[in-house]
């Protein structure tokens, strides 16, 4: 299974100046339960924004630079090899974890989304792309806990693909 995981506001923002353009720990904790001992799949930049791999996963960029190379990093430069890796895998889920350039051409081939959709605007240089919705089930949201950490208004969705 091929998952896009992503928190977006409410413009489609995901990224601004390679960072975060928010401040969510409860989200920041979702990530990591979710992908703790898993696969997840990111293009160079995100890579670059994490200040390299991602502890306890399977870190994998994919990328067209046919010469990049990185410590705990396995490159790949072609989507049809993350479908591979899925295929050669079907126990497990790979994440797909960004950004927008990644998600954009992974979008035809992820078979589930989790969102946190947050509802505010942020400064944003980098958009989660416009995705078929009628091609999608929403099958779970859950409110997230709003704090003096967690300042907004936020869901946890998981959309399930209707048709591939």
């Amino acid at each position: 299974m091929i998952s896009l995981l992503l928190a977006m506001d409410q413009n489609r923002g995901i990224g601004y100046q390679n960072d975060l353009p928010w401040r969510l720990p409860r989200d920041l904790k979702f990530f990591k339960e979710k992908t703790t001992d898993q696969t997840i799949v990111m293009g160079r930049k995100t890579l670059d924004s994490m200040n390299g791999a991602l502890p306890n996963r399977t870190n994998v960029v994919l990328t067209r630079d046919q010469s990049f190379m990185a410590e705990d990093v396995t490159v790949l430069h072609d989507v049809a090899e993350i479908k591979e890796l899925a295929d050669k895998h079907p126990e497990q889920e790979i994440f797909v974890i960004g950004g927008s350039d990644i998600f954009s051409q992974t979008m035809d081939i992820a078979d589930r989304i989790y969102m946190t959709f947050i509802e505010e605007s942020f400064p944003a240089d980098r958009h989660f792309p416009d995705f078929p919705l009628e091609e999608w089930q929403e099958t779970k949201r859950e409110k997230g806990i709003k704090d003096d950490k967690n300042p907004y208004d936020y869901y946890f969705i998981q959309y399930d693909r209707m048709t591939k």
